[in-house]
């Protein structure tokens, strides 16, 4: 999904959660700045609701939590919130929050060609600042295609990129999953293909 600014005066990050708790649409806050969040294809709702779902189903009994794209994500170490389109936290602190979470394992962000850009190089700099985020997972739209950011030992980023027919191993949640388990009824448009 997309943000576009409001142009709203800058807000404290109170004020803010005071104003979005009251919005019939969801926001993020970056900077003091006040974005509203536009939709997404159908595509992208497949995609995340099929993340969600595989997500959901092996956390059960685990002690972790799967967030869609309604659940507001504090970035640490900052006044920033935001709305990935999903999100995991195993954090002891984030279960009883009743607002936002401020302590992620895992975001994944499902592309769309207005926000690639931005998800990998802008949104990624915001997530990193998080000290529990180890996996960004990035899903694109036009192809079977997903990349993952992923903590090393040393603190440092790697990506691994998977294409079709390849197994994926996301770390923090101990989850090994076919790549063709998240495009399941995906119909990709000839016209968007690079």
């Amino acid at each position: 999904m997309a943000a576009v600014r409001e142009h709203f005066p800058k807000l404290t990050p109170a004020e803010y959660l005071d104003w979005e708790q009251e919005q019939e649409f969801r926001h993020e806050y970056l900077n003091g700045e006040v974005y509203a969040m536009t939709g997404g294809t159908l595509n992208h709702s497949r995609i995340g609701r099929n993340f969600l779902t595989m997500l959901t189903l092996h956390l059960q009994g685990k002690g972790c939590e799967a967030f869609n794209s309604d659940a507001k994500v504090q970035i640490a170490a900052s006044n920033d919130y935001v709305y990935p389109d999903v999100s995991v936290t195993c954090d002891e602190r984030d279960k009883i929050a009743t607002k936002f979470i401020s302590h992620p394992c895992l975001i994944v962000e499902v592309l769309s060609p207005s926000t690639a850009a931005y998800d990998r190089r802008d949104k990624f700099n915001l997530y990193r600042r998080s000290d529990s985020l180890q996996d960004y997972v990035l899903v694109d739209t036009n192809k079977i295609e997903i990349d993952i950011y992923s903590k090393n030992e040393r603190g440092r980023w790697e990506i691994l990129s998977y294409v079709a027919g390849d197994t994926i191993e996301i770390q923090s949640i101990d989850l090994t999953f076919s790549i063709e388990q998240v495009f399941e009824n995906i119909i990709f448009d000839p016209e968007s293909e690079g």
